[in-house]
């Protein structure tokens, strides 16, 4: 990928930064957006340090204006676009009978709208130079999280238009890489809301105490890109989970409750 262009969402921080300083590494021009418009301003600054293209510029991937700038941007200062990758996301944290719909659905539009709207702004870019397309989906989007399912049901949505888009692609020198990983020790559990919207309750578990580190998953993705994958699983033992979510299910269920802490009972 030395040479190519890449526009990176949810670049700031955990996978997303991550990823930037590898595509760095690898002499990937990039144009690197976050809400958090300090934080990606300060990575582009330590990219170009190291002797590495890159600009920031403050994207909320909820608004369709931003996401066109965005894509605007790119083409204007680097002459095109090769690469979309996608790393903007939220999470929650609460059982669903006491959590407010408003939360599931700001979840939704972060993690899924927020895939869609740069994908629709970057495809005819992508098209005209036979691009990439990398979404940063979740094993829990093939799989059940107790106590995140607006955040599953998110990433779920990001399978089934991602996986569709591929096939509408099919052809067209374009390829899609839906990104699946397991638990990465990042903040985005920091970030995270509440079942009102506020702070996570207290103790609320995010299965960190064996998440692998931002820089071997974005290792991992940068291969896959590479490779122009249709399919990336971080670490390893994601794919078994995908395998054991579909053959022996009540499994599944029971090894992941015991990873994310059982939810009490509603009402208790």
């Amino acid at each position: 990928m030395k040479g190519e262009v890449a526009l990176l969402t949810g670049a700031a921080g955990g996978i997303g930064s991550a990823l930037a300083r590898r595509l760095a590494r690898a002499g990937v021009r990039q144009l690197l957006t976050d809400a958090d418009e300090a934080g990606v301003r300060e990575l582009a600054l330590e990219l170009r340090e190291w002797g590495a293209e890159a600009r920031a510029l403050r994207c909320d991937v909820t608004d369709p204006a931003d996401c066109e700038r965005a894509v605007r941007a790119a083409v204007e200062h680097f002459g095109g676009l090769d690469a979309l990758v996608l790393a903007a996301g939220i999470t929650h944290f609460g059982v669903f009978a006491e959590t407010s719909p408003e939360v599931l659905r700001r979840v939704m539009e972060v993690n899924f709208t927020g895939s869609v709207r740069p994908t629709h702004a970057a495809l005819p870019e992508l098209l005209r130079r036979r691009g990439r397309i990398a979404v940063l989906s979740s094993v829990a989007g093939f799989a059940p999280l107790a106590t995140r399912c607006g955040y599953s049901a998110s990433k779920h949505a990001l399978h089934g238009l991602f996986d569709s888009l591929r096939a509408e692609l099919r052809g067209t020198g374009v390829s899609v890489t839906v990104v699946c990983p397991s638990f990465v020790d990042t903040a985005i559990e920091a970030h995270g809301l509440g079942p009102d919207g506020g702070p996570p309750p207290p103790g609320a578990r995010t299965g960190a105490a064996g998440a692998i580190p931002p820089e071997r998953a974005a290792e991992a993705i940068y291969r896959g890109l590479v490779r122009r994958k249709r399919r990336v699983f971080v670490p390893g033992f994601a794919r078994l989970a995908w395998w054991v979510s579909r053959l022996a299910p009540r499994t599944y269920e029971r090894l992941m409750l015991r990873r994310v802490g059982r939810p009490r009972a509603v009402g208790s």
